[in-house]
């Protein structure tokens, strides 16, 4: 099979043919039909956050189940599905106290193979490492079925692709990490796939006032379009100070859809007494972020959101509800679609800014 593979830091990823093994116990064979390109990927490839190479990157994909190994009930060859990075185990305290999203995934319960077993992924002899259990930029997937959810078959595949990722990580962190009020004000920084996510959440939530930042003007007239009052642009003035004195003090709820170390800071600084930012990007591996002390005296609350605090089999069908109902606008936040031999093309388009999401397409 083609698969895009991360051989060097900073490097583009070459177009390899590699060869995948056949499920065993628990595990799925899928026929990979659409993978978004996101910003967590980077991440990796600039060395912000460190994985064993070669790997295949990639996990914001929907596909069709080609084949299924032994103990498998949940799907069957023909099933559509859609993959999610936060695979739970269903049976540690967090998994059975309703956080399946920050699951243990203790090594004994099977989730990934041991080093006894075969690889998964290789090239001749050589084996090749899976990412976050599912490495979607590959024409084929074989992964633990508690990383998949069936879903409907009638949605286009690269909408569902992004509800794996980039919607349900924006959707979920307003609707289910900060579990927003009606009648809010919210303030979100970076509004590309997440952060878009995150507006409409906020949108669906029914919050007051909604102001979206970003220093690219094509993204601030999208975030009007899927349901911003207000935008800001970072490149004119103090932002925080922007944003209090649009307020008159400060938004309710804040979310940082970039996670770096200046926009988590502005989006503490930017929420009022009682308040609460979101931390909804990846800050890179080291970095630290700093607050200013008497914001805790004013019980104002900063805090991660991993996935969305998704329980993912639940929350995507119900957000792919949202999108049949027209309520949840998907269609709009794929930028453009490419094959994958393009997907460096991907890269270099997310780096300006100027694009929502790409998605790698599969025949």
């Amino acid at each position: 099979m083609k698969a895009a593979v991360l051989r060097k830091i900073n490097q583009p990823l070459s177009i390899e043919d590699i060869s995948i093994d056949t499920p065993k116990a628990n595990e799925v064979l899928v026929q990979t039909k659409a993978s978004g390109v996101c910003r967590s990927d980077l991440h990796y490839i600039q060395g912000s956050y460190s994985h064993d190479l070669p790997v295949i990157l990639g996990h914001e994909v929907a596909g069709i189940v080609e084949k299924v190994g032994s103990n498998v009930t949940y799907l069957s060859p023909g099933d559509t599905v859609v993959g999610c990075l936060s695979i739970f185990c269903g049976r540690c305290e967090r998994c059975l106290g309703g956080r399946p999203a920050l699951c243990l995934r203790d090594p004994m319960w099977g989730l990934s193979r041991t080093g006894n077993d075969n690889p998964k992924l290789y090239k001749a002899q050589e084996p090749i490492n899976q990412f976050l259990r599912l490495s979607s930029f590959a024409e084929m997937m074989l992964v633990h079925e508690n990383a998949l959810v069936k879903v409907d078959p009638e949605v286009p595949f690269e909408q569902l692709a992004l509800i794996g990722c980039g919607v349900t990580t924006g959707l979920g962190a307003v609707l289910k990490t900060a579990r927003i009020e009606a009648g809010s004000t919210v303030a979100v920084i970076g509004c590309g796939g997440v952060g878009l996510s995150a507006i409409q959440g906020a949108r669906i939530a029914g919050a007051l006032r909604i102001i979206a930042i970003d220093t690219v003007g094509s993204k601030l007239e999208m975030a009007m379009a899927h349901g911003a009052t207000d935008t800001i642009s970072a490149t004119a003035g103090d932002v925080v100070q922007n944003v209090i004195e649009m307020t008159n003090g400060g938004v309710d709820y804040s979310f940082d859809a970039l996670g770096i170390k200046q926009t988590a800071e502005q989006s503490y600084d930017m929420v009022r007494a009682g308040g609460t930012a979101t931390i909804v990007g990846l800050i890179a591996e080291g970095v630290k972020i700093e607050l200013d002390g008497v914001g805790f005296i004013d019980e104002k609350r900063i805090q991660g959101s991993c996935m969305g605090s998704n329980q993912f089999r639940t929350d995507m069908p119900r957000y792919i509800e949202l999108y049949k109902q027209g309520r949840l606008k998907v269609d709009s936040l794929v930028s453009q679609k490419l094959k994958i031999n393009e997907i460096n093309k991907a890269f270099d388009d997310m780096k300006t800014g100027e694009v929502a999401r790409s998605v790698i397409v599969f025949n």
